[in-house]
């Protein structure tokens, strides 16, 4: 036979507290599950996404030799020279998404996003101030020891550089699911 005894009190408190907690999550939870997605748009293909944040990479590196001390251009050129034919692919993809897009408008729209993008990424150098050149030293390292030229978007993708106000894809970005255009209504 078992016998149940009252708890103590430092027990319950243990309880009390742990239960607290767990509430406290499960609310935090649903507060966040509430809110609409702030989520960047991806493009509608994975080809479009891949060349705008190859672009991204190449416009982040460019930033990095103006701006931080002690990289010099010289290390750009040698990662466009190493990566050229990735970044001419890119650069006609680029063109091709916004002939597509914006019809004769095309190359101005090009123009406009590639300016908007460098204006991002040097907005955010100035806001990380003298420690977006210690976050970003290594970026050339890292993309000069890539294995090659098709491990290039890979790695782009994972640098996340078109957060930073700029969309990818613009105009054209993947629909939003249905279950969350009906939810918006």
């Amino acid at each position: 036979m078992t016998r149940n005894f009252p708890p103590s009190e430092r027990a319950m408190g243990h309880r009390a507290g742990g239960r607290k907690r767990g509430i406290a999550v499960l609310l935090a939870a649903a507060m966040l599950i509430g809110q609409p997605a702030h989520a960047l748009a991806r493009c509608a293909n994975e080809t479009d996404q891949a060349i705008f944040e190859v672009e991204a990479l190449k416009t982040e590196l460019m930033v990095v030799a103006t701006t931080c001390k002690g990289v010099s251009e010289d290390r750009y050129n040698d990662f466009v020279r190493r990566y050229q034919q990735a970044l001419v692919v890119t650069n006609r993809g680029i063109g091709q998404y916004f002939s597509r897009s914006h019809g004769k408008s095309g190359q101005r729209q090009q123009d406009i996003f590639i300016t908007e993008l460098a204006n991002a990424r040097s907005n955010a150098a100035r806001q990380l101030g003298s420690d977006y050149c210690a976050r970003n030293n290594g970026l050339f390292d890292e993309v000069m020891s890539l294995q090659g030229v098709t491990d290039l978007p890979a790695y782009a993708a994972t640098k996340d550089l078109l957060s930073s106000g700029v969309t990818a894809c613009p105009g054209g970005a993947a629909a939003a699911p249905a279950a969350a255009r009906r939810s918006a209504r």
